[in-house]
């Protein structure tokens, strides 16, 4: 399973090579991943729970990357996104708004923010259930629009796709 932003420039077959129909994809506004309530419903929690439970996936990647937008407005004013009532309403639901300014880029927001959302994603039961039992591992990465390169997080820090291969 592929989570990754909506933004068109993000193109996951691409970033990872596979193959058409064989990654079950999630796209949604700065890859914001819902914190898991059994009371509420949404696309994205029914979308992962589908991908868990029904068909089994082994893997979760949750990519963000540079010049994200929804991660530039978690760190403007409030104010800045007046003109989309439900996107500010999204993002300070799921995402808390920072205050701090953004750097260029916004790689380490980004990267940060993958993490946040890749915690998120762990806290759902039946993915930690799984995780647990070692049939599913959860990965973050961050993909830099200018220079192509895929970065995965590991132990606490981003480092370039290929050197975790090596």
């Amino acid at each position: 399973m592929f989570i990754t932003c909506a933004d068109s420039r993000i193109v996951p077959s691409a970033i990872t090579g596979a193959e058409p129909g064989s990654l079950f994809e999630l796209r949604t506004a700065g890859n914001v991943i819902p914190a898991f309530d059994p009371h509420a419903a949404s696309a994205e929690m029914a979308t992962v729970e589908f991908a868990v439970v029904q068909l089994g996936v082994s893997e979760i990647v949750v990519c963000g990357h540079s010049h994200c937008g929804a991660v530039a407005a978690l760190h403007a004013d409030r104010h800045a996104l007046s003109h989309l009532p439900t996107m500010a309403r999204w993002l300070a639901t799921h995402a808390p708004f920072r205050t701090s300014a953004p750097t260029p880029g916004l790689r380490e927001e980004g990267r940060e923010h993958v993490l946040a959302q890749l915690r998120k994603l762990e806290d759902y039961p039946f993915v930690r259930d799984r995780v647990l039992a070692g049939d599913l591992r959860t990965h973050g990465w961050f993909y830099d629009i200018e220079t192509g390169e895929v970065s995965l997080c590991g132990a606490d820090r981003f480092q370039p796709l290929e050197e975790t291969l090596a």
